[in-house]
């Protein structure tokens, strides 16, 4: 059935009638709407699930190809580079060439990039197939919720988008589980392998099951210089992220990255009133329900990815687990991902987005808290219950803010819209690595020397000092070999306590964070557009 778009770019006051969908009608399995949320859930979750199982591989890829340390980084900063610059670029491919084409396209290029890793013998080999991983991901997630937004009605989206959201979050916290075992009992290949299977059921359904979906008055023109400038600005502010621990907040290449990330993005912003057919209409931020969502999205990411940074650390050096035993402590996390966002989604089509938002961010707030108040024999029930917590709190904002950001852009810009949304987790995640990375670093570099001194150990030079603090930043003791049993137990307690105080701090951090999101939260509201493109198919 076709139906009238209303179009919102300017906000609620402002709105025009558009052009009809050019929908064709669903037959059979072709264009259903849950047979379609089930398709593109497999999608999203190898690139979900891609951000963390990776993360575990790691150390055997460093040993088994003789890579340095900062080359082994590049394994995850390509993959999050080449994924942050391009997703609004891949949404806007979306909205031209149909978002069907545009998931299908990047299915089989991030399955054939992984298995081109597992193949690799050299270090060279994985990172620049890390970055096709990033660039085709960049392509699927958008297009994954530009399918959603036109295939569900109004008031079934919220539950669409609660299970969308269900699937990223159990991914991306059974990523590491998943890795673990992988690694231990198979070999770093397979974890890139197992894309290849996954992909291939994903392209199989997306053949058979996705229907493609058009505005009339979608973009016919790429606005080119509008792509060179927003994808430079992103790298630059990204890239200044991803190295600013390393060059360290106060050198000049770094604030010379971000200035020029500044610079970048008020050039776009110029260009963007300028050129007849935008990348990202400016209008669309005239829409405070819109932008609240965007900077929500930043919000939580900073808050979530960068207090759960250090967790993993706490659990395996401090708390001496495996990967394995690690990623089973983060189950709650998970589960509570799991059972909460479509439970998240039936409140908010039945109270709005506002509400659970702001309770979401409430409780996000309590569990960062509770986070600051671990220690190194903390039990694994009081860690269960923030992890849960943290997850009950998470659902919701990962369902509304989506739904936020989506619903309040027009149909013909529902894959910008999802770019936007994917990018500002992207960004939000590593701006609260590095931020909460440099609150960590801070502190213990600040606390170290007492503590050691304190505990009557021998005076380090301040090399040494330097060299224990990169350790005692990641929860390791810097024991040297050799030393004697009671002189290490010392050592390890230090290290430990210091770590724990850095901890600690960077998680209070994140829980003021996630209380200023609290009020960003009651600035959003339902999508003006979501329920004037009724779903195609039988619910």
């Amino acid at each position: 059935m076709t139906s009238q778009t209303t179009i919102d770019a300017a906000g609620p006051g402002d709105a025009t009638p558009a052009a009809p969908v050019d929908r064709p009608p669903a037959s059979g399995l072709r264009g259903h709407p849950w047979f379609t949320l089930i398709t593109v859930a497999v999608g999203v979750m190898m690139v979900a699930l891609d951000g963390t199982i990776v993360a575990i591989a790691n150390p055997a890829i460093q040993k088994d190809l003789g890579a340095t340390f900062a080359q082994v980084q590049w394994i995850t900063n390509g993959y999050f580079l080449a994924l942050a610059v391009s997703l609004i670029t891949a949404g806007k491919l979306g909205d031209r060439f149909g978002h069907r084409q545009t998931f299908l396209v990047g299915v089989v290029g991030f399955a054939a990039a992984s298995g081109a890793i597992g193949l690799s013998s050299s270090i060279g080999a994985v990172v620049t197939f890390r970055v096709l991983q990033g660039l085709f991901g960049a392509l699927l997630m958008p297009a994954a919720l530009g399918l959603l937004r036109a295939t569900f009605p109004a008031e079934k989206l919220n539950m669409a988008i609660g299970i969308w959201g269900m699937v990223i979050g159990a991914s991306t916290a059974g990523g590491p589980i998943l890795g673990g075992v992988l690694v231990q009992h198979v070999s770093w290949q397979s974890v890139f392998f197992i894309n290849v299977p996954v992909g291939a059921i994903a392209l199989g359904l997306g053949i058979v099951m996705l229907l493609d979906h058009r505005a009339e008055n979608a973009p016919r023109s790429f606005d080119l210089p509008g792509i060179a400038l927003l994808s430079g600005a992103m790298f630059c502010l990204v890239w200044a992220l991803i190295k600013a621990p390393a060059w360290g907040w106060g050198d000049g290449k770094t604030w010379a990255f971000i200035a020029a990330s500044v610079l970048g993005f008020a050039l776009f912003s110029y260009w963007e009133t300028k050129v007849k057919e935008p990348l990202i209409p400016l209008g669309l931020f005239r829409s405070v329900p819109l932008s609240a969502g965007v900077v929500l999205m930043v919000l939580m990411a900073i808050a979530f990815m960068g207090g759960l940074f250090f967790v993993t650390f706490y659990l395996q050096n401090v708390h001496g687990m495996d990967p394995v035993d690690a990623g089973l402590h983060l189950l709650p996390l998970t589960g509570m991902m799991i059972v909460g966002s479509p439970l998240a989604g039936a409140a908010i089509t039945k109270l709005g987005p506002r509400i659970p938002l702001a309770g979401g961010m409430a409780a996000t707030a309590i569990a960062m808290y509770g986070m600051s108040t671990l220690k190194a024999d903390t039990g694994s029930g009081i860690m269960a219950v923030w992890f849960a917590l943290l997850g009950l709190g998470l659902a919701p904002v990962m369902v509304g803010a989506t739904e936020v950001i989506v619903g309040n852009a027009p149909m013909e810009l529902s894959g910008v819209a999802g770019g936007l949304q994917q990018a500002a987790m992207q960004i939000g995640g590593s701006l609260g690595t590095a931020v909460l990375g440099a609150v960590m670093a801070s502190k213990v570099d600040g606390d170290l020397a007492g503590n050691w001194a304190d505990a009557g150990l021998p005076k380090l030079t301040p090399a040494q000092l330097a060299q224990a603090s990169e350790a005692v930043q990641v929860g390791v003791a810097p024991v040297a070999k050799g030393t004697p049993e009671a002189i290490a137990a010392k050592i390890t307690g230090v290290a430990h306590d210091t770590f724990i105080s850095g901890m600690s701090l960077a998680s209070l951090v994140a829980a003021g964070v996630a209380a200023v999101a609290i009020l960003v939260a009651l600035l959003t509201k339902r999508g003006e557009n979501a329920g004037t493109d009724a779903g195609v198919g039988h619910i």
